[in-house]
């Protein structure tokens, strides 16, 4: 029998509390990756505006119809295969600025620079630097091979997309509309510059703007 002096003591719900607090600190946690995720995709590319603001004045002359972003993004990687038929990625570049051109045999424009291409190639190409041509021939795969030989276009890499998929993916995202198309992507991936469009890549307008990318005086 219970004593008229003590009290009864109704047990609190525990299970409700214990929901709120670990609801709480869930969303506290995954509020925190996001954030701290989102900050990192955001400052992915901010050291390139710095590059990009430096290149924008150079963007004259033979390369005045190159586009300069404000605010560079970080390009989506892109697949092709190496001159062993190998596959390979746009990332797989990483630690060097790249001049990035898609070519083709049926294109004249761009059979017409890629001998400017290859002059490049020869003046900068090294550890922070390098051109990287993608050919998109889809028939006839041998013949891009024997044009670059014959035309003596000999320090490219032979890159190559017989698919076409590399420009069906540039163009999903606003970047390729004709042939040839040309990107120049820092070290870490981020967009310095587009070019619809063939350029005398070999000019001393050209030269100044890659260096201002790679960051050559």
């Amino acid at each position: 029998m219970t004593s008229s002096t003590e009290k009864t003591i109704t047990p609190r719900p525990k299970g409700p509390l214990i929901a709120l607090v670990a609801f709480l600190g869930c969303a506290a946690a995954l509020y925190g990756m996001h954030r701290g995720s989102g900050n990192a995709f955001g400052d992915s590319c901010q050291a390139a505006a710095a590059t990009a603001a430096a290149m924008e004045p150079l963007s004259k002359g033979e390369v005045a119809a190159v586009s300069v972003p404000k605010k560079p993004e970080l390009l989506r990687d892109l697949s092709f295969t190496d001159p062993q038929g190998k596959p390979t990625t746009l990332s797989a570049q990483r630690g060097k600025v790249v001049l990035l051109n898609l070519w083709a045999t049926w294109c004249v424009p761009c059979r017409l620079e890629m001998p400017a291409l290859d002059a490049v190639q020869a003046k900068l190409g090294g550890d922070d630097f390098s051109v990287v041509a993608v050919n998109i021939d889809t028939n006839n795969l041998e013949r891009p091979k024997k044009w670059l030989a014959d035309n003596k276009v000999e320090r490219l890499v032979y890159y190559s997309d017989p698919s076409g998929k590399i420009f069906q993916d540039l163009k999903s995202v606003g970047k390729a509309f004709g042939m040839p198309t040309t990107l120049i992507v820092d070290r870490h991936g981020c967009e310095l510059g587009y070019l619809a469009g063939p350029a005398s890549w070999a000019s001393d307008e050209a030269i100044a703007l890659l260096k201002a990318a790679i960051g050559k005086s």
